[in-house]
């Protein structure tokens, strides 16, 4: 089967439609999948449900999909770096599932590894457990949490070789795992392929079978906050 495709535009040909849910990769602005996020933007799909670590910044990463208004509904961790996200949020335009850090990951790896739900710990007497089942164990309340099972997850890679196999580097590696094992279909977008058989197989972070279609493309490399100080004087 051949994975790799031309563009992200042609990786994502008959896979998008309105209403779906994306899971996206990424930590921040890193290791986000910014060329096939700007797909999706052109593409023109609506409705869409995203599951994803944060919400980009505003005109870049998911915030170009807040802003053309392509996104109903956000299922994510942290969002306060997206001023257009929080007007939207704030206007009631657009949805919001808050959920804890690690417990958005573990929804996503439970999706993948075909597990329905867990119990946690993390949100008991919040916002976070109203509506959802609670159970106790060993004299402690734990809330119970679906898995993540998402219509197409979109991630970024450094590296990938023609049957999939995806190595990730430092950060860009939190979320983009999980993300890629709970889609039906996964396409990854990767900074460079290379020949199979050059990858160590231990140092390969996701396997191929989890990863349907990819694409090879230059990448930005933003700072999400950049802190200076002056130059101190001796």
């Amino acid at each position: 089967m051949k994975k790799v495709y031309p563009t992200a535009a042609a990786a994502l040909d008959g896979v998008l439609s309105d209403g779906m849910l994306i899971a996206a990769g990424g930590f921040g602005l890193c290791g986000i999948p910014e060329l096939l996020i700007a797909a999706i933007r052109d593409a023109g799909v609506k409705g869409l449900t995203v599951a994803s670590n944060n919400a980009g910044v505003d005109g870049f990463g998911l915030g170009q999909l807040l802003e053309t208004r392509q996104v109903k509904k956000m299922i994510s961790s942290y969002v306060g770096e997206n001023a257009e996200f929080m007007r939207q949020y704030l206007s009631g335009e657009l949805e919001l599932e808050f959920n804890p850090q690690g417990t958005l990951a573990e929804r996503m790896r439970a999706g993948g590894a075909g597990i329905p739900g867990f119990y946690t710990k993390t949100g008991v007497g919040t916002v976070i457990a109203e509506g959802k089942p609670v159970m106790t164990f060993d004299g402690q309340e734990y809330i119970l949490e679906r898995g993540i099972v998402a219509d197409l997850a979109i991630v970024k890679a450094w590296k990938a070789d023609p049957s999939g196999n995806l190595v990730f580097r430092k950060t860009a590696r939190n979320f983009n795992v999980p993300a890629a094992t709970c889609g039906k279909i996964c396409v990854a977008e990767v900074e460079e392929i290379v020949p199979l058989g050059a990858l160590d197989p231990d140092a390969i972070h996701l396997p191929g079978i989890y990863v349907h279609r990819i694409i090879q493309g230059s990448h930005e490399k933003r700072i999400e906050q950049r802190t200076t100080r002056k130059k101190e004087t001796v």
